[in-house]
């Protein structure tokens, strides 16, 4: 193990294993960071877990915009899984950073990095910061915060100021309580939202948005936009929230948050989706309303802001919402905390169903301190 480094390689649907492979070599004024905890995105681990990833059937044409369906982009095995690590500086080559510092960023499930910082985003962690919620601060954070970028551009015109435009004194609807409806919602509600309501089917989720201080909307008891209509009401023939964030990868989410939005309303959509869309219905409440969607996925911010708006100001912005409230996400958010070597199991359990999480967070450098996995 002295010059190797442990990884959460899948190779095949179904397939995962934690393997060795060769040290990394440290790039000319690079870092060497041992990593401390690694966070799951289940949504988009899942897909090459399952098989159902879309880089595994048509590759992306970054120029074109399009993906190409006459080669894959991506095959088996899946070496770089995750991209929600925190780890601690064991050598600096770089002025920048101090050996001992803990930092986070986006690298995979995997013991050690060798870090370039010229060319990766690399976010010093405050010394007061729990170091597990580190794992929120170099993407997850961000692609929520971009979600409210997204909708501060539509509702400004592009004349951005703060981050909270978009939701300051405005009713919001979060479909989805999963970790990034979660923290979309708790960005919504730092950032001055009137009202802010979260609506799933999931007790476990609709708790950890209860225990958050979230106005919740259970589907399986109640009509979510006819709720919302009839508690947000603007004037006459004018009913509904006033922005939704679409923050799961199921179609009958985005018919929800369309359903429920007011005439003219817009859903900022963060979901990633697997298979079609025959819920929504265009010639509905999308066309009678004048309804928009716009997407707000993390590899762009809007167009016009990026000389404002780059990643690091995003994650600025989630620190500030982990000092604020920091304690509550690890109270309600953070479900399950195992250690690395446990991930294969674990993955392979979610993906079969036997096992359900909110936010999981493997740690490397300490023995598994498991929570019992809540039944969502």
């Amino acid at each position: 193990m002295g010059d190797a480094d442990r990884v959460v390689v899948v190779r095949g649907p179904g397939d995962i294993a934690l393997v060795d492979v060769p040290r990394e070599r440290l790039p000319a004024g690079g870092l060497r960071v041992e990593t401390l905890y690694t966070g799951l995105s289940a949504g988009t681990e899942l897909t090459w877990v399952k098989g159902t990833n879309p880089y595994l059937t048509s590759s992306w044409d970054p120029q074109l915009g399009l993906f190409r369906p006459d080669a894959p982009g991506q095959g088996y095995p899946v070496t770089r899984l995750g991209y929600m690590e925190v780890g601690r500086v064991v050598r600096s080559d770089s002025p920048a950073y101090a050996e001992g510092q803990r930092v986070a960023m986006a690298y995979g499930h995997k013991t050690a990095h060798a870090a370039d910082p010229a060319a990766e985003h690399i976010v010093a962690l405050p010394e007061e910061l729990d170091p597990l919620l580190g794992v929120y601060v170099a993407h997850m954070g961000p692609i929520c915060a971009n979600g409210l970028l997204h909708a501060a551009a539509d509702a400004t015109r592009g004349d951005v100021h703060a981050l909270g435009d978009g939701v300051r004194g405005r009713t919001v609807l979060v479909t989805g309580a999963g970790v990034v409806g979660l923290f979309t919602a708790l960005f919504a509600q730092q950032h001055g939202a009137a009202a802010v309501a979260v609506a799933d089917r999931t007790p476990a989720r609709l708790a950890a948005a209860e225990g958050l201080g979230l106005l919740t909307l259970d589907e399986n008891t109640v009509d979510v936009a006819a709720t919302v209509k009839s508690l947000w009401r603007h004037g006459p023939a004018d009913h509904g929230a006033d922005v939704a964030f679409q923050c799961r990868g199921q179609a009958a989410s985005l018919a929800t948050a369309l359903r429920a939005l007011r005439p003219q309303g817009t859903v900022i959509d963060l979901a990633f989706y697997q298979a079609g869309a025959d819920e929504v219905r265009l010639g509905e409440e999308f066309h009678h309303n004048g309804l928009g969607v716009r997407c707000a996925q993390i590899g762009r911010v809007p167009r016009g802001l990026a000389h404002l708006w780059d990643r690091r100001r995003l994650s600025a912005e989630t620190l500030a919402l982990l000092a604020d409230r920091g304690r509550d996400i690890r109270t309600h958010l953070v479900t399950d905390v195992l250690a690395l070597a446990e991930a294969p199991d674990f993955l392979l359990d979610l993906a079969e169903r036997r096992r359900h999480t909110i936010s999981a967070v493997f740690t490397v450098d300490a023995p598994s301190t498991c929570q019992a996995s809540r039944a969502l």
